[in-house]
């Protein structure tokens, strides 16, 4: 077997094995699981995660889910907690530690710290019969089931069985909450994720910005308003703010022996495809693009379907969004 063929076939086998294991470790599912999600749900505080070592590194992970997803959450290194941190802890707070092995010695006095205060323990671990298992008021128990090394000196197995487990615990919680897009973004504002959840209503232009008129503004000033606003379009509306129409490039095209005798009612598309400020920007760029049209208004459901903004295909791509 060449070198490269080796490093293949590990690979392979280390995938392998830990796919054998998330199997293992969604049968085992049962009661407990159910338990710890009720046990959060029901805490007035916050969800303090610990562990040491790679186990530390997955806390970090499921901390930071937890508290994007609407669960609030901080990790406290265990070996901190004994210089301070534990101060972090309080009533309503409940804590999840986590040792592969339920043996931690650094995990000993913020066991001691929930015990002596009656905050809310859920252990998570492989031996059920460890210090931490049997201190803990809830258990999530992982498959032990050794390491994709082999040697059971790398943590690979467990460390993916613990993060599976934290994500697993995090998501069935934000179900339990409706946690929705819209709320995620909220906690993700930057970068492509926060793009993709932004709503029409943070990036559409609104006031005075709308290039709008009425069914009777003649087209010579309908003109001007398409000019004096920069997106090549207008809207028609009624007294009521309701988008009776929209008139485009083409439109102006299509009429144009005789446009200047016409007034906005003569020259419209009526109907025009509009989204509501709530709908997310990206659902707004497909229609765009599906529809190969440039801009959308924005119409409010919960408000009579008064026009409240004006989305372009440009403001989504500023966005990060395409």
């Amino acid at each position: 077997m060449t070198e490269n063929e080796q490093f293949l076939a590990t690979a392979r086998q280390v995938a392998s094995d830990e796919a054998h294991a998330l199997e293992a470790l969604a049968e085992s599912f049962d009661e407990r699981f159910a338990e710890a999600a009720r046990l959060i749900l029901s805490a007035t505080g916050r969800v303090i995660v610990s562990g040491i070592g790679k186990s530390g590194h997955i806390g970090h992970k499921i901390a930071a889910t937890l508290a994007s997803t609407g669960t609030p959450a901080h990790f406290v290194h265990p070996a901190e907690a004994s210089h301070g941190d534990l101060g972090m802890l309080s009533k309503g707070d409940v804590v999840l530690a986590i040792s592969n092995s339920g043996e931690a010695p650094e995990l000993a006095n913020l066991l001691a710290f929930t015990r002596r205060f009656g905050i809310p323990l859920i252990g998570l671990s492989s031996k059920p019969q460890s210090t931490l298992m049997t201190q803990a008021d809830v258990h999530l128990q992982i498959p032990a089931m050794g390491e994709a090394c082999g040697y059971g000196i790398v943590p690979s197995i467990s460390t993916t069985l613990t993060l599976a487990m934290g994500d697993a615990l995090a998501i069935a919680i934000m179900k339990h909450r409706d946690f929705r897009p819209e709320n995620f973004r909220d906690f993700h504002p930057g970068g492509k994720l926060g793009a993709q959840l932004s709503k029409v209503s943070d990036l559409m232009h609104s006031g005075e910005a709308l290039p709008l008129v009425t069914s009777a503004t003649a087209m010579s000033e309908t003109l001007i308003e398409i000019s004096q606003k920069g997106f090549g379009v207008a809207g028609v509306i009624d007294e009521n703010k309701l988008l009776l129409g929209i008139i485009t490039d083409g439109d102006l095209r299509r009429h144009m022996e005789g446009l200047l005798q016409n007034d906005a009612s003569a020259v419209m598309t009526a109907a025009p495809t509009t989204i509501a400020p709530t709908a997310l920007a990206e659902e707004a760029l497909a229609i765009m693009n599906q529809r190969k049209i440039t801009c959308l208004f924005v119409t409010d459901p919960e408000d009579n379907d008064k026009v409240k903004g004006l989305l372009h295909i440009h403001d989504c791509l500023r966005a990060g969004l395409g």
